[in-house]
């Protein structure tokens, strides 16, 4: 056909920066702060977005981009739908991953870890801080359900805008999951194929960094 792009014949060179053991951090978490707040500074468009994977009951994987709103020596936190897919098939399997791809740094973030719910009191201080309308959201949307149509949405939105008015509760099916990492991998594209590979993974109570072939 003509103009058909052909996705085999799609390719580039990473060339803009490289890893190695002397220049990265012994702690992962430092290592990670770092890059972060490299894509930050560098503007790339929602720099805390990453992929959660999860896995369902009958073993099937899924993904979806969820926002990292905080992390320490503790893990890394983001907040949804307890009654969502995700936190379906958490309950039922609490390992996940994550992955933060920041393409403009030709650079991606992998961690793997058991999730667990953060504390209610953690919940109830961030959604006290976001913003009226994405409040009023969590209680708009019946995440991961079927709906007819997008008035349904639309219609609840104005209900329990009605209802709470400027200050709606948290509700008991929405919060916060902290996933604590046992394994992280850094990569930073090179040319030639070449890629930087490191990992750190728990051995015992100290961090081990090795570099994994691309």
């Amino acid at each position: 056909m003509s103009g058909k792009t052909n996705v085999a014949d799609l390719r580039k060179s990473y060339e803009k920066a490289e890893l190695d053991e002397e220049a990265s951090h012994a702690d992962p978490l430092k290592q990670f702060d770092q890059w972060l707040h490299d894509a930050i500074r560098a503007e790339i468009p929602e720099p805390n977005a990453m992929t959660l994977a999860t896995i369902s009951g009958e073993n099937r994987p899924s993904t979806r981009p969820v926002l990292i709103k905080g992390y320490d020596e503790r893990g890394i936190v983001w907040y949804t739908n307890y009654e969502s897919r995700k936190g379906i098939e958490l309950a039922g399997n609490p390992w996940a991953a994550l992955q933060f791809h920041w393409v403009e740094l030709e650079r991606v973030v992998r961690i793997e870890g058991k999730v667990e719910k953060v504390s209610e009191k953690e919940s109830d201080e961030y959604f006290r801080s976001r913003p009226l309308d994405h409040r009023i959201g969590a209680w708009a949307s019946p995440q991961s359900q079927v709906i007819s149509t997008r008035a349904v949405l639309v219609a609840n939105a104005a209900k329990y805008g009605a209802q709470f008015l400027l200050d709606p509760p948290r509700p008991k099916n929405w919060g916060g999951y902290r996933l604590k990492p046992e394994l992280w991998e850094f990569w930073q594209g090179r040319k030639s194929r070449l890629h930087d590979r490191l990992r750190y993974r728990m051995e015992g109570r100290n961090w081990k960094r090795e570099r994994l072939a691309p």
